[in-house]
């Protein structure tokens, strides 16, 4: 059996001597973690890590979708496109075929999309960037003409206009806050379903001189990368893991990532404030400074390579990260019995299942990115479709252990991403 290299089974020889709560709490989660990487449990691979448990995960995952939830999921009421999200995406990864629930996730979606255009959390809901984002995902996940033209594109990109603002930004619904992840959410919508650039007459940013949706957003994004290095969710906030990669993944919806990410991004900086974020010996990625490894953090860290390497126009310059390491603390501290979880004391869920499966898909495989001059500057988020798989990265797994590639901006699969924008490129007007 292969021995577990050393950086995975013993804490690092040099720790910071001042303790707090923090980093009591950072120990105690190593040492958690610590038994499972230097002895895995259960079926284990060539490598001596435990297979991916995919059939289990699967199970797990159907059963999140399942009419009748467990009354502690009143709670997440406003949540329900999301937790269809993150089953859907998840299922997908593992190599699922999630189309004969087509017929559910329109029926669960259609009265959470309101008159406005945009999606609830739930019934009678107010439409959210976060929720209409997460009810495209899942409508174009399932695929197909039903789905598909559930979606009521001309209200849909009259509800966005309101949501850009005059410095460039968006709110995540009206009156709302105003950070980063709207302006992902938002283009990645106008992406997928090739919305017009142009904001509908009576957008309110109008008033500021602003026409478009992609008008100042660049440079607003540029604004919310700190003095860390890292980006924060809006100005002057503190960097995040997950917010980095909403801004990452917009710039290269807006433009190919050489471009856009270079010009807008102080990349080294960057780079320097993500390297750190990837915990010892644990492998996995924290999202803040001083805060604990996370699985979900697997996609919104660890996603982060694959973008700073098309930046760089490289597929291996930006491997200062451990791929190994993020692998092995999926494998053998993420995974329950099914479903995957944050870290080993936590229990699974369908967020976490989701986003370390993406992570994982980040983790197995290297991502090109190549312009198509005949797609640049017709209408906004072509950028998004330049992306191809060009070969299984070197990490300790099996064949049965991979996953299915997810897009690395959309979050969605290769082909149904495709479908999508291909569907909606046919159709003369709204």
């Amino acid at each position: 059996m292969p021995q577990t290299p050393s950086q995975f089974t013993e804490l690092p020889p040099i720790q910071d001597s001042l303790i707090t709560k923090s980093s009591e709490v950072e120990l105690a989660t190593a040492k958690d973690c610590l038994p499972l990487l230097a002895n895995p449990e259960g079926r284990l691979n060539s490598f001596g890590l435990p297979h991916l448990n995919r059939a289990g995960h699967i199970t797990f995952l159907r059963s999140n979708l399942e009419d009748l939830l467990p009354r502690g999921f009143t709670a997440a009421d406003a949540s329900r496109p999301w937790m269809l999200y993150w089953a859907l995406s998840g299922l997908s990864m593992l190599g699922d075929d999630v189309t004969d629930l087509r017929d559910q996730v329109v029926s669960t979606l259609t009265p959470m999309q309101n008159r406005d255009g945009g999606f609830g959390g739930g019934h009678g809901q107010l439409s959210h960037l976060a929720t209409t984002y997460a009810s495209v995902l899942s409508l174009v996940t399932v695929g197909g003409y039903a789905a598909l033209n559930l979606i009521n594109r001309k209200t849909l990109w009259h509800w966005l206009g309101h949501m850009k603002q005059g410095d460039g930004g968006f709110t995540m619904c009206e009156g709302g806050e105003k950070d980063i992840r709207g302006a992902y959410c938002a283009m990645t919508v106008i992406s997928l379903l090739n919305l017009p650039n142009e904001l509908p007459p009576e957008a309110p940013a109008r008033a500021d001189g602003v026409e478009t949706f992609l008008a100042k957003l660049p440079e607003w994004i540029s604004s919310c990368q700190t003095f860390e290095g890292g980006i924060a969710g809006a100005p002057t906030n503190e960097a995040h893991g997950a917010y980095a990669f909403c801004a990452l993944a917009c710039l290269s919806i807006i433009a190919p990532p050489n471009e856009s990410i270079r010009r807008h991004i102080d990349i080294p900086a960057l780079i320097s404030w993500l390297a750190y974020r990837q915990c010892a010996p644990e492998g996995g990625f924290a999202g803040r400074t001083n805060k604990l490894v996370d699985g979900c953090y697997s996609h919104w860290v660890g996603g982060c390579w694959t973008l700073i390497s098309a930046a760089l126009q490289s597929e291996g310059s930006a491997d200062i990260w451990s791929r190994e390491g993020l692998t092995r603390y999926i494998l053998c501290c993420c995974q329950g019995s099914a479903g995957l979880r944050d870290k080993p004391t936590t229990y699974p869920d369908g967020y976490h299942s989701c986003y370390v499966l993406a992570g994982l898909s980040a983790a197995q495989n290297v991502f090109k990115f190549e312009v198509d001059e005949k797609l640049l500057g017709v209408t906004p988020g072509t950028a998004a479709y330049g992306w191809t798989t060009v070969g299984q990265a070197n990490v300790p797994g099996d064949e049965e252990d991979r996953i299915i590639p997810v897009h690395p901006v959309l979050v969605v699969p290769f082909e149904r991403a495709a479908e999508c924008r291909g569907y909606f490129e046919s159709k003369i007007g709204f």
